[in-house]
């Protein structure tokens, strides 16, 4: 115990010569990531353990990409003989949560709406929603009604297309650029400049492999998750999966009947048969399964797993994500009833608040995971730079 206590007062006083620009939230990780360097039992646990020890001092940088390495899976936190309520007091995963929204925020783009990873919470996504939706439908009224004859479905016949494609291709083609600097920004800032030249097909492929799979929400041993207790479930992977492949299934969806509309000249509306239809009422299904599975662990969470503070931002992500696929589902239902119009905005308005938070929510945790993950499959390929013998 002795020897452990001394390795940690050295550590601190080698990151104060690392970095002093480090945050009390960084420094905090860097203890405990000492103390876990010394123990080294859960280094089978997930990938963030062994790219630990391939380092003796945790800069800045390194601090970053290990946090964005963690899952928030909770199984080193049931396994550790420091967890709380020890004197040591190592939480992992609430330490690397507590660093983690702070890399979305310093490597957001535009730097001034950084603050918002503070502030994007329930009320603010449910008051953006909808405010949009009100703008539409107010829209609708100045043009027209919002009590119609049946339309057999024609969107258009409320929001022209072009209208459509230039609203929301400018919305969701700004969230694209805004996640591509910011994770652009993060990789230059974790990485060596000459990193990217040991990228090899392999470890390309096992990223993606991994990031896909949610391979390291299964705890390290396949049994998956802590939630509100030490039990294991795989139920935030499945849940995880529902959400993610529902949002690309609606993406596909869009993606064919852009494909029907400019290379076949087939506009909308398409019948429930058609592959567009198909494909978004499936992904609409998957949106309203995972988010609503994942609000409810979120809810029953023990607040030792993971940061509290952040809770109202990934609950007004996850509303976000059940308004869209419940108003998306609804039209679809509605979509040849007089009420067509009302429901069309506010769709509309949902899909619009949830491309303006993307960059600045939860959803930005899966592109620089994706990148850390990018950069542990990289760098376990690469010789070890410790030798034998180092202190």
């Amino acid at each position: 115990m002795q020897q452990l206590e001394a390795l940690l007062e050295d550590a601190r006083g080698n990151a104060r010569l690392i970095d002093m620009s480090a945050t009390a939230a960084e420094d905090e990780v860097s203890r405990q990531l000492t103390i876990c360097n010394a123990c080294r039992y859960c280094e089978g646990f997930c990938a963030v353990f062994p790219a630990m020890t391939r380092r003796l001092e945790f800069a800045k940088a390194d601090i970053h990409y290990l946090a964005n390495l963690c899952h928030n899976c909770g199984a080193c936190l049931h396994a550790c003989q420091y967890a709380p309520p020890h004197e040591f007091a190592v939480n992992i995963p609430q330490s690397m949560a507590k660093v983690r929204v702070q890399t979305y925020a310093e490597y957001a783009w535009p730097a001034s709406l950084g603050a918002l990873y503070k502030r994007n919470g329930i009320t603010v996504a449910l008051a953006l929603a909808g405010g949009l939706a009100l703008f539409l439908v107010l829209a609708v009224l100045i043009s027209g009604s919002l009590v119609h004859a049946p339309l057999a479905g024609n969107f258009y016949a409320i929001f022209p297309h072009n209208t459509l494609v230039l609203m929301f291709g400018a919305v969701f083609g700004f969230a694209v650029l805004a996640l591509a600097i910011g994770v652009r920004s993060f990789w230059r800032n974790v990485t060596e400049p000459q990193f990217l030249d040991n990228a090899s097909g392999a470890a390309v492929g096992e990223a993606a492999h991994d990031a896909l799979r949610l391979k390291y929400l299964d705890g390290g041993h396949g049994e998956g998750c802590n939630e509100e207790s030490d039990r294991f479930t795989l139920a935030r992977r499945r849940f995880h999966h529902a959400t993610f492949y529902g949002f690309m299934l609606c993406f596909a969806s869009t993606g064919v009947a852009t494909l029907y509309h400019y290379l076949l000249g087939w506009p909308a509306p398409y019948p429930v048969t058609s592959l567009p239809v198909v494909l978004g009422t499936l992904g609409g299904i998957g949106l309203l399964v995972g988010p609503a599975g994942l609000l409810w662990l979120n809810l029953r969470r023990h607040p030792l797993h993971g940061d509290v503070q952040q809770r109202p931002m990934d609950r007004g992500f996850i509303l976000l994500l059940l308004l869209v696929s419940a108003t998306g589902l609804a039209l679809l239902v509605l979509r040849d009833t007089r009420a067509m119009a009302l429901l069309l905005a506010i769709h509309l308005g949902t899909v619009m608040a949830l491309f303006l938070t993307l960059p600045y929510g939860k959803f930005a945790h899966g592109v620089y995971r994706s990148a850390a993950l990018l950069k542990w499959a990289i760098e376990k390929r690469m010789p070890s730079k410790l030798k034998l013998g180092d202190d």
